[in-house]
């Protein structure tokens, strides 16, 4: 109980230990960060003559090539939908095969050992009993 008792401690003190040596280290700022963050602002903007030819070509696209897009992507999604069902459907028929099967597996021995128990040999066995 006492060796428990210290192993969890020894690992509490290891983890406190742990995940403030990863503060410390994510608080420390390099100086080739701040230059970093200076030119990924500029790279987010971007000049307005670039901008506008941007929002032209947006603007010709096509409504008839986005609707035939959004249809493959419907169409896709339901052939997944239909493959995923399908499978499952096949697992559980098998699984209801197989049970069956040995159900009449079962069935059959009980029947068997019944009517062996029973049979006093004084009348020839029935070829329907076999």
């Amino acid at each position: 109980m006492i060796w428990t008792k210290a192993i969890i401690a020894s690992l509490l003190t290891s983890f406190i230990i742990l995940s403030i040596s990863i503060v410390v280290e994510s608080a420390v700022v390099d100086s080739d960060a701040k230059t970093d963050t200076q030119t990924a602002g500029r790279q987010v903007f971007m000049a307005e003559s670039d901008a506008s030819n941007f929002f032209k070509r947006r603007s010709r696209r096509s409504t008839y090539a986005e609707r035939i897009a959004e249809q493959r992507v419907y169409i896709a999604n339901n052939e997944r939908r239909r493959e995923f069902n399908e499978e499952q459907r096949n697992e559980h028929e098998n699984y209801l095969e197989e049970d069956r099967d040995e159900q009449l597996e079962r069935t059959r021995e009980v029947n068997e050992q019944y009517r062996e128990f029973h049979y006093d040999g004084l009348y020839p066995r029935s070829r329907w009993f076999h």
